[in-house]
């Protein structure tokens, strides 16, 4: 609690390393992969941007490069072309680093949320890892949900996480929620897609029936992997960064009010996570008139799009950059029920430990009362349970 306000976190990350994972592996995956420790990758920067010394931890790398500034040498705007460097890592937006191990080690986690004031964590896990092999794939993401489940379990009111699926492999993700449905961390579904799979692809029904029938929100959380629109951001990661989160969810948001997604299962919830969210009355305007104008939406709608986003059923988490004034047109055109808080711990773009201080301090500029118990605890709790 901080400052008598009750606050729920909708937006913190938390990626494992391997030598944290490994224990959780089954036998399957060394039959799988042989070679699996030639996939371990030296940990040498931090997620906030802290310099490792040796000995590093690893992390187990199966990506794939699909191109884009997410993968290729930077390019400077205003030059022609990738400078001979290596890549830069982000500023870090706080006054000091999150605690070493905060990540991944729930008693060290728990001691940065006090500090901050901040009684719930919904934590962004380490997702799908494109392996080329899809078995591999949900291998890896079983063991996270049992590595999720111990490390959640020594604070079950306090640590939330996802349960991640995959388009490639729907009948076992659609197991997986069947497992963890019921445990206390978990809190939502995370689906991965492919590059150029569509979220509202029919084969991927059963996964939101076993989210509905699991009580478990459906959650879009942007990624700095390139897409979509890759193939054009020009090796820019100032352009690729700025641009393919909110994009991304723009393009989550318009297939899945577009789809009768919401429609067919009247009991889902629905949060974008670290994508902006000042774009939502913008787009729910314009959804609304190029359903009309252009079309090609599920025939069947009850809603319009800026109606589904107001229905009580649809969440955003906020990023502190945008500030109270967005913060307050936005519930102003779309109400006090969509903003949740999210600090993006114990990532760079955290304030940490000013990160709940700076949000309450929006009281001063208009966001007071019942709209900022909403925004800090209240719409979070409607969107992902009680904790």
């Amino acid at each position: 609690m901080k400052d008598g306000f009750k606050v729920f976190d909708a937006d913190t990350h938390c990626s494992l390393p391997a030598e944290q994972l490994e224990p959780y592996l089954s036998p399957r995956v060394r039959e799988l992969v042989p070679d699996l420790d030639g996939h371990l990758r030296e940990v040498k920067i931090g997620h906030a941007g802290e310099v490792f010394e040796a000995p590093f931890r690893h992390r187990y790398s199966f990506s794939r490069t699909v191109g884009g500034w997410g993968g290729s040498k930077p390019r400077v705007l205003g030059e022609g072309e990738p400078r001979e460097q290596e890549r830069h890592f982000q500023t870090f937006m706080g006054s000091r680093f999150p605690s070493f191990g905060g990540n991944e080690w729930a008693d060290i986690r728990i001691k940065d949320m006090d500090e901050e004031g901040v009684d719930v964590h919904m934590m962004v896990g380490n997702g799908a890892n494109n392996a080329e092999n899809p078995e591999v794939e949900m291998e890896f993401i079983r063991a996270n949900h049992r590595c999720l489940n111990d490390m959640c379990g020594q604070y079950p009111n306090r640590l939330k996480t996802m349960i991640v699926v995959t388009a490639r492999s729907i009948k076992e993700s659609v197991e997986e929620i069947e497992k963890w449905g019921d445990a206390p961390w978990a809190v939502a579904i995370q689906p991965h897609m492919p590059l150029d799979y569509p979220i509202d692809h029919p084969d991927m029904e059963p996964l939101w029936k076993a989210a509905e029938e699991a009580g478990l929100a459906v959650v879009h959380h942007s990624f700095a992997t390139g897409y979509p629109g890759y193939r054009d951001l020009w090796e820019s990661p100032f352009i690729g960064r700025s641009a393919s989160h909110p994009w991304a969810a723009m393009r989550f948001v318009a297939a899945v009010t577009g789809s009768g997604m919401m429609d067919r299962y009247p009991n889902l919830n629905f949060a974008i996570l670290e994508s902006g969210f000042g774009w939502l009355p913008f787009w729910s305007k314009r959804l609304d008139d190029q359903m009309i104008y252009v079309g090609y939406v599920n025939e069947q709608l009850k809603m319009k799009p800026s109606e589904y986003l107001t229905s009580g059923r649809f969440f955003a988490s906020i990023e502190m950059h945008e500030g109270p004034e967005m913060a307050k047109h936005v519930i102003d055109q779309l109400g006090e029920d969509v903003l949740m808080l999210g600090t993006d711990y114990p990532h760079a773009e955290s304030r940490f430990p000013e990160s709940t201080s700076i949000v309450l301090g929006w009281q001063e500029q208009g966001i007071a009362g019942p709209a900022m118990r909403k925004l800090m605890w209240d719409n979070a709790v409607r969107c992902f349970g009680e904790p």
